[in-house]
């Protein structure tokens, strides 16, 4: 990828899987009652310490006056919206109402500590309080109006839930109403035998409310009226330029985002899919069957599945979870290497995954199966070096560029290399970019290979060596073992649901191992510490892994090795940057692809092998469409946010002349 699309990837951080929805409203509760304990204390000698932190009144008081408007916005958002046509969930709804009840009670937490330690009176917590609850308004505005896609005016009587629900509490039980006058104490004429009681309950809340006053409402309502200008004002500038130059809108895309971290949602892959181009991309299947025949109607024991996709952009949004659908979907044990293609060709939703699984069915209903193969070669040029082995008249190409650093192969360079190997007389090639050696989301360009580079002319060349050279290359009856272990290793330790797998063949007393690691890259250095250690009669080997000889070393496990890994997507939802080798053990992980293929070699047997190419058409996130995605992305986050302060700072000095000022 690209330095701009890392930072796109790099949003996959702020991905989280959000509480179900009585869990937000159980821990809101808490949070208002410790508030309540802080705001409302009255005194230690009159209650036990049990009773003040778990059933005292100030815990009480505080789940009253913070946690029930939390409770009413929760559930009487998703009401409220749906009725006008919205679409908020009660999940949504709920962490809505938390993340708003934390700026409360943080603000004002904030003011009441200020007021300590500095000359202020009550009245300044109040003042605070009703920033506050404008605060709150103005940001269930805008996510209203983002995730429901409703005009500012529809999308209000929702957004205010929150901020009504808190002034008409705090407007009763500070007895507000007893200071309304209108040419003469009007409540004492007429209300007080008819609405006082339900009105005016200063007696029955605590001391501390009697400070406000019926300014503070006024306040309130004029500044909800400034905050959601700015809101409008901050929307129509940020959502401009993507109107102007990808047709969308923003607000598009921040409902997607809050949907899948809030509930796992589809409405991302909705967005990227008004985005998306149709693209035709080559299907490739290699098959090994148990078989001695060549007639390949023994049981399917491996499949190699190559798609020219990427696994992107983050998550399981997209193609994101391809390797696990992949191995899914396999009769025998599944291998989905990396292709050769970046992130312009992101499935744009994970329906386009089943019409790529629909070509891999088709493609292997028409491989005709050999029973004979070559010995595996090497060839470099340049950076590039080149793994490949013949399977009847086809070949399988596995690329890298380690020891150097290098991450996607974008498509265009992968055909060229993939047709300048068939120039030499091969007729199907299943090209791997194996993406086992980067150095992270440093620099201009991350290692991308793009058209006209030297590092493609570099794989080019080193593709047509490989095809002359397995023309001429010795073959002989194949053999194939496999050996797959899930492993404890978790995404956020870098490593996917496939865990490692591993594919060892024998070819004229050749060995050659395929090792897959289901994992986005892998840390500088790792993958030649793998290849050294499993070819290298030197090394010292796990006593499961292999016999020891008589000198006491271990004996050699394989003649060739080359390590790959899916990219998969799946890790990234912790963070962009998180390739193999970076946050587990890499001893561990040596021995554990060591005894894999020591136990793939174990299970070695004659096998046939074919390979069939389907091409088929999908919507992916199409050429440029991704650069543009991720600058628009990138400045909506640092330019919107630099702007959302510059607004939050104009409406807050706003706020501040009117408090002087009245």
């Amino acid at each position: 990828m690209t330095a701009t699309q890392s930072n796109l990837a790099g949003l996959s951080r702020f991905i989280f899987r959000a509480p179900r929805w009585y869990s937000s409203l159980a821990f809101a509760l808490l949070i208002a009652a410790m508030a309540g304990v802080a705001a409302f204390e009255t005194g230690l000698p009159e209650r036990t310490w049990s009773g003040l932190f778990l059933l005292g009144r100030d815990a009480w008081e505080g789940i009253f006056f913070i946690g029930i408007p939390t409770i009413i916005a929760a559930f009487g958002t998703t009401g409220v919206d749906r009725f006008v046509g919205g679409r908020l969930t009660p999940n949504r709804s709920s962490l809505l109402a938390l993340a708003c009840e934390v700026i409360i009670v943080a603000v004002v937490t904030v003011a009441a500590i200020a007021s300590v330690f500095l000359p202020l009176d009550q009245g300044f917590v109040f003042n605070a309080l009703v920033v506050a609850l404008a605060s709150v308004f103005a940001l269930r505005l805008l996510v209203i109006m983002a995730v429901s896609r409703s005009s500012m005016l529809v999308a209000s009587v929702p957004a205010s839930i929150q901020t009504v629900a808190s002034a008409v509490l705090l407007f009763i039980y500070s007895g507000t109403l007893r200071f309304l006058e209108f040419g003469g104490p009007i409540l004492d004429a007429y209300l007080i035998p008819y609405v006082g009681q339900y009105l005016a309950r200063s007696d029955q809340g605590p001391a501390a409310l009697s400070a406000i006053q019926p300014s503070h409402f006024g306040l309130l309502g004029v500044m909800c009226l400034i905050y959601a200008t700015a809101v409008y004002v901050f929307l129509y500038v940020v959502d401009r330029p993507w109107r102007n130059s990808l047709g969308v809108s923003v607000l598009d895309f921040i409902r997607g985002f809050i949907g899948h971290i809030a509930e796992g949602s589809r409405e991302l892959e909705d967005f990227f899919e008004q985005l998306g181009q149709d693209a035709i991309v080559p299907v490739t299947v290699l098959s090994f069957r148990r078989s001695t025949e060549g007639d390949g109607d023994g049981e399917e024991k491996a499949r190699f599945v190559l798609p020219m996709i990427h696994p992107g952009p983050m998550g399981e949004i997209g193609g994101g979870n391809f390797p696990e659908r992949a191995a899914r979907r396999s009769e025998g044990m599944a291998f989905p290497p990396h292709a050769t293609a970046g992130h312009d060709f992101n499935l744009v939703t994970e329906r386009e995954v089943d019409t790529i699984l629909d070509a891999v069915d088709d493609a292997t209903e028409r491989i005709e199966y050999a029973n004979e193969a070559t010995t595996s070669i090497r060839t470099e040029s340049g950076e590039a070096n080149m793994l490949g082995q013949g399977f009847g008249d086809d070949a399988m190409l596995v690329s890298s560029y380690a020891p150097a650093f290098a991450d996607d192969v974008e498509y265009a360079v992968g055909l060229a290399a993939a047709t300048e190997a068939r120039t030499h007389g091969l007729d199907d090639v299943l090209l791997v970019d194996a993406h086992n050696s980067n150095n992270g989301l440093d620099g201009p360009d991350l290692g991308h290979i793009t058209p006209g580079s030297q590092r493609s002319f570099d794989m080019i060349r080193a593709a047509g060596l490989a095809g002359e050279t397995l023309v001429d290359a010795e073959r002989g009856p194949l053999s194939l073992g496999t050996a797959w272990d899930r492993t404890d290793w978790t995404p956020r330790e870098g490593i996917g649901p496939l865990g490692i797998r591993v594919a060892v063949t024998e070819v004229a007393e050749q060995t050659t191992a395929y090792v897959l690691v289901d994992g986005n890259n892998m840390e500088p250095g790792l993958r030649d510490r793998i290849v050294t250690a499993l070819t290298d009669e030197t090394v010292t080997r796990p006593a499961e892994a292999q016999p020891v000889a008589a000198d006491g070393a271990r004996r050699q496990t394989v003649d060739v090795v080359e390590v790959m890994t899916t990219d998969t997507h799946i890790v990234n939802t912790v963070e962009a940057d998180n390739q193999v080798g970076a946050a587990l053990d890499q001893d561990e992980l040596l021995d554990r692809i060591s005894a894999l293929v020591a136990e793939a070699r174990a299970d070695c047997e004659p096998v046939s092998a074919g390979m069939a190419v389907e091409e088929v058409t999908v919507t992916v996130f199409g050429n440029d469409r991704t650069e543009t995605l991720a600058s628009h992305a990138n400045v909506a986050v640092s330019m919107g946010g630099a702007f959302a302060a510059a607004i939050i700072l104009s409406a807050m000095v706003v706020s501040v002349l009117i408090f002087f000022l009245t």
